[in-house]
Order: C-alpha cells, then structure tokens, then sequence
C-alpha cells in the first residue's frame, strides 16, 4: 500500500509541474502571437504606403 501512495504522489507531482510548464507555454505563445500579429499589420501598412520594399544584396537595383 505504501508503494502505491509514494506512486501516486509522484504521478500528482509530476502532474503539476507538467501544468506549470504547460500554463507557461501558453502564455509564451499568446505573447508570440500578438507579436506577429502586430508585425503583419505593421508590414501591411508599410505595402500600402509603398515604402515596404526591402532590397537584398543580391538583387539588381531598378535601372537594370
């Protein structure tokens, strides 16, 4: 019988310290998602101001 109490309590141990990590996580990603949320308005509004354009190293300038 105590075996199986000393199991069990692990097992809720490791339950709530899964809740934890888990409840952390979603905060995280609530913080991602309103964060590129934000940016892809932000870069919608910089293509309807027409200054969207990023030039690469590689690309020819326009007067090619």
């Amino acid at each position: 019988m105590q075996h199986l109490e000393e199991r069990i309590a692990h097992l809720t141990r490791a339950v709530d310290e899964m809740s934890e990590v888990m409840a952390r996580q979603q905060t995280e990603i609530d913080r991602l998602t309103r964060r590129v949320h934000l940016l892809m308005e932000r870069e919608a509004a910089r293509q309807q101001e027409g200054s969207g354009g990023v030039v690469l190293g590689d690309e020819r300038p326009p007067h090619y």
